[in-house]
């Protein structure tokens, strides 16, 4: 019998409480979160635009370049374990504004860059300062929305990466074209600007983000007595709670961090290349190719979106996996055998549009076994595993243009792990259903409406 059962009929609360509440959560949460996300994917893969002057400016070759770009992924590797039981411990207000603050200062003194050792000391400094935000933010959410909902909330706020992309593939132009303004190249410009509002963020964050429900002075008690007793309700009985170590001998755990790990070396090998692949197949200037970049991402944030919701409410999450993964190996693989760039565009558009339709499905997984503190622990672990992958796929990028000439052997050679990540997901035992949201508040499954 839940808590709200407890209390007399006619003191009971309307059966618009659930909705109500998870409504409250998300117009005051998700927003601000989503905000500061697309900041930080902006400031970890702005380099792959200024890399368009930088590399010729500082004589950077693709071997070099790959190198620094992965190398944010290993210092942030190593550090997302310990930064995400430090959230847990100091609160997420406090921990996640100090993250978005030194990871603002970083960002901005990347336009002092000028010798390959400096870019990547930087780069590797930029990973330790933003380690633990996006599992942090994950790790979040599972104290905020059901399971039976969480696709959804995990893609509201990711949705920010295809839109935060396509912001910054339309600003980095304009600011690309400032070269030598005030004696600053338009790569410096890019830096600096793109840099500055994750430090005002942080100071947003720390005034207005609560640590949890029981902080939120914006539900009502009524709110916050249905939101904790849908959470306690839902918890897995094989699942974790606060112990650290048996979470990280649990396989599901490590199967998941192989997911990621093949998610994030196929997107970052892309990402963080798409403007010179582009650029290396066409005459485009360097606005035009930002703007094909943003085009690109801009269908990703529909696709997000409506794979999250689609997976969320056949509470299916194995398929809405795999079946991307296999897309972005077909795009990857097109691009790399076609010498035409239509095709090549177009090819990559499927792969990235791909990506982020997994990206809400597989967000939900860690969550159906993981809760409390051991939550923070496994779902770092997972990210750090995948952010390996994001060290390799850059810098296998970056070899395989040296080496040959072109990207396109990269392109090839990241249809692997794509299909890797595919049998992963088909093979990965899942529970068949979440436990969905409680009778007297079925509504809230309908709350994107």
């Amino acid at each position: 019998m839940s808590a709200i059962e407890l209390i007399p009929p006619a003191l009971r609360p309307s059966d618009d409480l659930g909705p109500r509440t998870i409504r409250k959560a998300t117009l005051r949460l998700i927003p601000l979160i989503a905000l500061s996300y697309g900041i930080a994917y902006i400031d970890r893969v702005n380099i792959s635009f200024a890399a368009l002057q930088m590399n010729r400016d500082l004589h950077f070759s693709a071997a070099v370049y790959g190198l620094g770009a992965g190398l944010f992924f290993v210092s942030y590797a190593i550090c997302e374990l310990p930064s995400n039981l430090l959230l847990h411990r100091f609160g997420a207000r406090r921990w996640l504004s100090r993250i978005m603050f030194t990871w603002g200062i970083i960002a901005v003194g990347m336009m002092f860059v000028r010798t390959p050792m400096q870019f990547y000391v930087m780069r590797f400094l930029l990973g330790i300062a933003e380690a633990g935000f996006f599992p942090g933010i994950i790790f979040y959410l599972t104290l905020w929305f059901p399971a039976a909902i969480r696709a959804r909330a995990v893609s509201r706020f990711y949705v920010a990466m295809p839109i935060g992309t396509v912001l910054m593939g339309i600003i980095a132009g304009a600011l690309l074209n400032l070269q030598g303004t005030l004696g600053l190249a338009g790569w410096q410009w890019l830096f600096l600007i793109e840099g500055l509002p994750s430090i005002l963020l942080s100071v947003i964050f720390l005034l207005y983000i609560p640590n949890g429900p029981a902080d939120a002075a914006w539900l009502t008690a009524e709110e916050r007595l249905w939101l904790t007793t849908q959470l306690q309700q839902e918890q897995a009985p094989d699942g974790h709670t606060e112990a650290i170590g048996p979470a990280l001998r649990d396989p599901r755990v490590w199967i998941a961090s192989l997911l990621f790990f093949c998610n994030l070396t196929c997107n970052y090998a892309y990402t963080l290349s798409a403007p010179a692949i582009i650029q290396s197949l066409t005459t485009l200037s360097d606005a035009k190719i930002g703007y094909i970049v943003a085009l690109m991402n801009l269908l990703g944030a529909p696709a997000m979106l409506l794979s999250a919701m689609h997976s969320d409410r056949t509470l299916e999450r194995r398929w809405h996996v795999a079946i991307p993964f296999l897309l972005m190996a077909a795009g990857y693989l097109t691009a790399g055998l076609s010498h035409s760039p239509a095709i090549v565009i177009l090819a990559l558009a499927v792969s990235a549009l791909s990506f982020y339709a997994m990206q809400g499905p597989v967000w939900s997984i860690p969550g159906t076994f993981l809760q409390g503190r051991s939550a923070a622990a496994g779902i770092a672990a997972i990210n750090m595993i995948g952010m390996i992958g994001g060290f390799l796929g850059p810098y296998s990028m970056g070899l395989a243009k040296t080496w040959t000439g072109s990207y396109q052997p990269g392109l090839v050679a990241i249809t692997i792990p794509a299909l890797a990540g595919a049998l992963v997901a088909i093979t990965m035992h899942l529970p068949r259903r979440e436990k969905p949201l409680s009778a007297e508040n079925k509504q809230s499954q309908d709350i994107e409406k």
